[in-house]
């Protein structure tokens, strides 16, 4: 796999370079409630800008149904990658349009641009090759060189993803490289005990990761919603909890394995629980109650790990040479439910571990609730791409960045 400063050494002035982004970042209306993604490619895109390249931005937005939808817009990113870059980005308000080719054209040797949403255009999702290829020589006809950078979209077989790198000559950016490198620690030679924390809402999300984990980690801490099909799994009550009844066949399964392996798996031990899931517009007070974690009232819901469970988290995660954290424990869009994915991020900022956040929605807590970035060893852009990643599949990205 090529680098980028094996590209910029061959040589980018006056070319065309279109760099595969990913600047899916959350927005209320247009504001951007997290840059993260966007400073993560800022560094590859200005060492192309600084060697002389024309550089063009790419990348999706949320789930348009392959139609321009102004609720998807690229422009605040836009906006926002030319503040960090403290110059002027153009945009282009179509993909492979007018207003692309023009803007495109547009561009002197050291400027950037950004094309809209690339999922506006149907053949960029689409499961048919020929259509699927098709958009993809059309993004081709904008560029002379290929950069992925993207990492939070390799898992997809996408056409700016998997296609577009086949037309042109290609190069992975920094935030790839950086990405791939990491994720090796978490499979190579791994520094022990290896300490798995697991959330979010669905169990059904993590299987794979978990069936991987279990022939690789020494210990794996489940919460979140996906927390009540394991305490189902152990027959417990859970209330109007969140709960896969599809998946208790398979949580039990694992449990299994995973005494018979010698991982240990650790559980809530308390929750905390309300009648009802809160308003996160308002942020009004739910006044939830802590309630063991075998002992959920049948009209209450659980929404985050309890006191006792932080402690205990806390604990299993203090000894830890290495952990992977990825999803959240509870509601921490909600302060009253904020407690138990804070107490999980102390933790790894007081661990001695090399410690790697998994993205999504991991990633945007340990911002939202004010943790220095530089206290943990890696926070990752791509959650979805993480855990294939971990779970040893051949992510498409990836593969077509090979030579």
């Amino acid at each position: 796999m090529k680098t980028i400063d094996q590209l910029l050494a061959e040589g980018v002035t006056g070319q065309r370079v279109f760099v595969r982004a990913d600047l899916n970042v959350p927005l209320d209306g247009t504001t951007i409630t997290d840059d993260g993604r966007i400073r993560a490619v800022q560094p590859t895109v200005a060492k192309l800008a600084e060697a002389g390249a024309r550089v063009v931005v790419a990348s999706h937005l949320g789930r348009p149904k392959g139609a321009p939808d102004p609720a998807f817009s690229l422009a605040p990113a836009a906006a926002r990658l030319g503040e960090l870059l403290g110059t002027d980005v153009a945009f282009a308000t179509d993909t492979v349009g007018e207003s692309a080719r023009s803007v495109v054209a547009g561009l002197a040797d050291g400027q950037v641009a950004v094309i809209e949403n690339l999922r506006f255009n149907p053949g960029e999702t689409s499961k048919d090759d020929a259509e699927r290829g098709a958009f993809a020589d059309e993004l081709a006809a904008l560029a002379d060189v290929y950069v992925g950078d993207g990492f939070g979209a390799v898992h997809r077989k996408h056409a700016s993803v998997y296609d577009l790198p086949a037309r042109l000559p290609h190069a992975a950016g920094q935030l790839i490289a950086t990405e791939v490198g990491v994720l090796k620690k978490l499979t190579e030679d791994v520094a022990r005990p290896y300490v798995v924390v697991l959330g979010g809402a669905k169990v059904s999300d993590k299987l794979g990761v978990i069936d991987h984990l279990l022939e690789k980690a020494d210990r794996i801490l489940i919460g979140g919603g996906m927390a009540y099909t394991f305490l189902k799994a152990q027959g417990h009550e859970v209330g109007i909890s969140l709960l896969q009844e599809d998946q208790i066949p398979a949580v039990r399964e694992y449990l299994t394995r995973a005494e018979a392996k010698g991982v240990e798996f650790v559980l809530p031990v308390d929750v905390l629980v309300a009648p009802e899931f809160p308003d996160l517009k308002t942020k009004a007070p739910a006044h939830p109650t802590v309630v063991a974690a075998d002992a959920i009232p049948a009209d209450e819901e659980g929404l985050d790990i309890g006191p006792e469970t932080r402690k205990l988290y806390a604990s299993k995660l203090a000894d830890a040479a290495t952990v992977f954290w990825n999803g959240p424990m509870g509601v921490f869009e909600h302060p009253d439910y904020a407690e138990g994915t804070k107490a999980v991020a102390q933790a790894l900022v007081e661990s001695p571990a090399f410690s790697v956040v998994g993205g999504g929605d991991s990633a945007a807590a340990v911002r939202i609730l004010g943790f220095d970035e530089k206290a943990f060893g890696h926070i990752s852009t791509g959650g979805g791409a993480s855990l294939e990643y971990l779970e040893g599949k051949t992510l498409p990205g990836l593969a077509a960045l090979e030579d």
